[in-house]
Parts: structure tokens; sequence; C-alpha cells
């Protein structure tokens, strides 16, 4: 054993205003600052507290000489801003008919067609079992993130920024319950209260004077108080994770939003979950959880400040443990995804390089593709207090985003499954030519060799596997076929041992799924690696022909995926992200 061994159609309608009851991290609806200059109201979010605050400061303030100074002077501030807001809006009112045409893969009027498009909320509604049975096993939740705007912006708008909303199928004796429902984020509840989006698009990127000034001008709304940051300012619209006892929605931009499920159908935001206020600003969408031990292992990406990646993780009961700053990454990257092993954590760093000067300036993207950087693997100690131990493998080429899985092969080695995106160059604006090489990598800790294997030919992105072999030796994965991703023309059963392709499913002519979840037969437990495979893969898919959207159901140890069951939807689902299921008797624990 050596010693290294030891040590990321339509616009929808607008939705009526309703009251929602309010919870820990969204705060009250309807406070509004006016604004001098057009003499209308702005509206803004604070938090009961926060209100009682401000109104004991200004009764402070108003009983004292020097608090009428400092009010006045605040006043005259906040007057100053709001005009120079106003003549913000003017100027980009002047420039907004005269843009150059955005690229296709940032125009919304281009992306969110056909079943990109967004769809309007759902409340819980009965489905209809077309073909087959749903198992009696299968009793629980399938919920799947996605994105789906609520407002499009006359800017840049790229499909990985649109507003968080979640489409669920409640399962339970042979019936099904599909809801969709946006996850009330900070931001959503801004703009929903405004009518019109206010926070920019960093990712989709900034390309003329007008998305500059934009920016410019939410930074003014800062200043004003009307937006406030420490509020978060993500999507949530990425994944889904389970842990503490909680129903997690993730976007790697903010911390993340717990979701409840009631016992109707329907979903739920409970709030924005800080961690007793251990964690600042943002996480992973791709925590890690060991079934084993319940700790779940993640990280959260900096892009403008060193350290540019930190890594933690929570106990049991989740409760946040130490940080350890990754002090070996020296330029910032955008790292999506990682991997655990009973020993390690395993950080896949690729070509991308963020370069904020491309927003300040106009220039597109933050995030851009560094021909002469060398992809590598980072592996440190899974209970690490330091970077010290941290050791930094090569790979040249191999750029992955996701991670399948890894494990350990004795004291010396550590292999890791993961699709690598070649060309990722062109993953931003051109996905639709971007091959997802899905490979298996063996890295030798002690001799520092890395020996390659591509396991399938196919184009294979978002994959799944038994959740129950999280950072344990696994055989079997399950990858959506990639026709332009998240869209996925059917799925592929890889066999790890054999390194190489078992079985396969195509959705048909004009048929897409997503990404394709496996779901245990016995939710609880796995008796021995002969049942790994036993259990199910289920997705949404979409008939593009006739527009009608279905759950299926496939039995993931026949030889053919064969279809078990299908559940029409009550509408269309759109293309989305991540998924997951959640068993009836860990959701019973919420109501």
């Amino acid at each position: 054993m050596n010693s290294f061994s030891n040590s990321m159609q339509t616009h929808p309608k607008p939705i009526q205003k309703t009251c929602y009851t309010t919870f820990r991290g969204i705060p009250h609806l309807g406070a509004r600052l006016p604004s001098r200059r057009q003499e209308t109201w702005v509206p803004v979010l604070i938090s009961s507290q926060e209100k009682t605050t401000i109104q004991g400061d200004h009764a402070d303030s108003t009983g004292s000489s020097l608090g009428k100074i400092a009010l006045s002077n605040s006043l005259f501030l906040s007057s100053h801003i709001s005009r120079f807001q106003n003549c913000l809006s003017t100027t980009i009112s002047k420039f907004i008919d005269h843009q150059p045409p955005l690229h296709p893969s940032v125009d919304p009027c281009q992306v969110f067609t056909g079943n990109f498009a967004p769809v309007d909320e759902l409340e819980p509604t009965n489905c209809t079992v077309v073909e087959g049975e749903l198992p009696g096993c299968l009793n629980g939740v399938y919920i799947r993130n996605g994105s789906n705007p609520q407002h499009m912006p006359n800017g840049p708008l790229h499909f990985f920024e649109g507003d968080g909303m979640l489409h669920s199928l409640t399962l339970s004796g042979g019936q099904a319950t599909h809801c969709s429902r946006y996850v009330k984020t900070y931001k959503y509840m801004l703009e929903k209260e405004a009518g019109f989006p206010i926070f920019p698009n960093i990712l989709s990127g900034f390309y003329s004077l007008p998305d500059v000034l934009a920016n410019v001008k939410v930074a003014g709304r800062v200043l004003c108080g009307q937006i406030n940051l420490m509020r978060g300012f993500g999507l949530a619209n990425t994944s889904l994770a389970f842990f503490s006892n909680k129903l997690l929605a993730l976007c790697e931009s903010d911390l993340p939003y717990v979701i409840g499920m009631t016992q109707e159908g329907d979903i739920e935001t409970v709030g924005r979950w800080d961690f007793d206020r251990k964690l600042f600003a943002s996480m992973t969408a791709h925590p890690k959880v060991d079934k084993d031990t319940k700790e779940a292992f993640a990280f959260h990406c900096n892009p403008t400040c060193f350290p540019y990646v930190t890594y933690f993780y929570f106990n049991e009961d989740g409760v946040k443990q130490r940080e350890v700053p990754l002090l070996s990454i020296n330029q910032p990257t955008p790292i999506h995804d990682f991997a655990i092993t009973k020993r390690f954590a395993i950080f896949p760093e690729t070509q991308l390089v963020v370069e904020p000067t491309n927003v300040m300036l106009g220039r597109g993207m933050p995030v851009v593709f560094e021909q002469k950087k060398v992809p590598r693997i980072g592996i440190l100690p899974r209970y690490a207090e330091s970077d010290s131990n941290t050791r930094w493998f090569p790979v040249p080429g191999f750029n992955a985003m996701h991670v399948t899985n890894a494990w350990e092969n004795g004291d010396d080695e550590v292999v890791l499954v993961a699709p690598n995106v070649l060309s990722i160059a062109n993953v931003f604006h051109k996905i639709e030519k971007v091959h997802f090489s899905l490979e298996k990598l063996t890295i030798n800790t002690r001799t520092g060799k890395v020996s390659r294997k591509v396991l399938s030919k196919r184009s294979l992105e978002l994959g799944s596997m038994n959740p129950y072999y999280i950072g344990k030796k696994n055989r079997y994965a399950y990858l959506g076929i990639a026709e332009k991703v998240p869209k996925m023309s059917g799925l592929a059963k890889i066999d790890l041992e054999k390194e190489c392709e078992v079985s396969r499913r195509l959705y048909g002519p004009g048929c897409f799924g997503g990404e394709p979840l496996f779901v245990p037969r016995n939710a609880n437990a796995v008796k021995s690696d002969e049942d790994e495979d036993d259990g199910f893969v289920v997705s949404y898919v979409h008939d593009e022909n006739s527009g009608q959207s279905n759950f299926t159901v496939m039995d993931a140890k026949s030889p053919n995926l064969d279809i078990v069951a299908k559940v029409k939807l009550p509408r269309r689902v759109p293309y989305g992200f991540h998924s997951l299921f959640v068993s009836q008797d860990s959701l019973s624990n919420n109501w």
C-alpha cells in the first residue's frame, strides 16, 4: 500500500397570482420601493424579520438628527441610482432593435421550440395506463427536473438557463398521478411579481452593448435594495437528490431548494436550504450519497475568486463538515460532476475555463474552450482535511462533464467510468455535433499510469446505475443514446465487467426520451450482486408525431429492456435534465 492510498412550442400563459404560505428561506411578497423618476412601484422581496428591522431602524433614524441625515443621504443615493436605471432603460430600448442576430443556441425564439418549449404548471392529474400494468412494487414518486422559462427575455437565453420546473409522477397501487410545478426560487418569485425577467442570464453570455447595460442595471437594483443576492439567484433546474430525509432540487449556481410532496401528489417548494448557515452561495447539482454511511459528498465552484473549487461533505444528519479548498486548481474551471469511492473523492478537470471578461465586455459566454489545457483527474482522500494529499493525473483528450461511477481495485488502482465529451468546444453552441464516448479509466496511483477503454461506439450520455453501488464496483450502467442532449432516441445497457453493450431499446421514429433512470425492484436493499440489475428503467418519452408524452417502464434485467408499462400523461412533458425516484416509505416521513 503506497503513501497516497493512506492518506456540474409555446410561451407559458401568465399564472394567476396566488398567496403562498411563507416558510423559512422564502420572504413575504408585496414590499415595494418607489422609483422617484417615474413614480412607479418596483416589487421587492423582504422577509418579515427584515421588515421589522427596517421599520425599527427607520424609527431610530427619525428620532435623531444624525438619523435624519443618514436617511436623507440614503434617499438621495436611491434617487440617483433610480434615475441612472431609467437612463439605462432608455439607452437599452434605443439599441434593442439594432442588436446583431443571436446565435441559434442562445436565441430563445429558436431554442425553446417544439418539445423544448415551456409549459404551464399543472395540478395533480390522474393518468391512464395504456400498455401493460405498473409493477406493484413501484410505489413512490418519479420526479424529473428541467428548464422551463417563466418569461422570455429580449436578449440571449441558453437552454441550460430556464427556470426550474419539476414534473412528477406519483405511483401507488398501480395508479399514477402527474403534476408539474415551478421551483419557487427567489429569482422565480421576484420575476413573477414583476411580470418580466430581472436577473441576467450569465451563462448564456453577453453579446452586445444592451446585454452589458442590462447587467449594469441589475447591479443598480442590488444597490437600491430591490434585489438581495444573499437570497440566491439560481434556477434549481438541473437535478434532484434525497439525503438527510429531504428531497432537494439543485442547480450549481445556488443552494438547494427543499421540495415537499403531498399525499395528493402535489409539489411544494419548502425553502432554500443553507444547512444552518454553514454553506454560502452555491453547491454542485450532483452530490453523491453513500447508501451505507448515509453521508453526502459535495463541492462548490467559484468562477471568479480563488479558491475556485471547495470540497465538503455532510454527515447522515445533514450537518455540514469542514471545507477543503482545492488549492491545486489554479484557474477557474466549471467542474459539473465528480465521483466518490470508499476512500477517495475524484474530480475530472476539463478544457473548459471561465473568462469573466467576456461578460464584462460583451464577448459572449463566460465559459470557453482552452485548446492548450490538458484535462486531468484529481484524487484526494474522501475525508481529507486539506488539499495537501491531492494528486493529479493528466489524461489528454478526456473531458468528462458527468460521471457514471468510480471504485477501487485493491490498494493502488482507482476505476472511473464516465462519458468523454469529444469536441467539447461545441458543447454549448453545437451540442448536436458532439459525440459522447463512454470510457472506463483505470488509474494506478502508485505508478501514475492511466489506461483507457472505450465501452461503446454509440454517443451515450445522461446515465444512471443502481444507487446502492455508488462508490463501489458495479457491473451495469444505463445511458441515453444521444440525439441532441438532453433529447435521447433510446437507451443502452452497458456491462462494465465485459466492457461492452449488452442490450438497447430505441423509442421509435419521432419518439425521444431523457435520462434513463434505474429503479431497484426492492427499494430498501440489494440482496446480492446478482440482483444488481433487478429492477426497472424509467423515463418520460415524447412522440413528436402525435405530440403525446408517456411514462415508460422497462424491465432492466430482460435481454431487450422489454416494456412493462406505459402511462399516458395528460399533456406533453418538455425535454429536461436529471431525475430521481423516491420510495413511498421515504416520502411518508415527510407527510
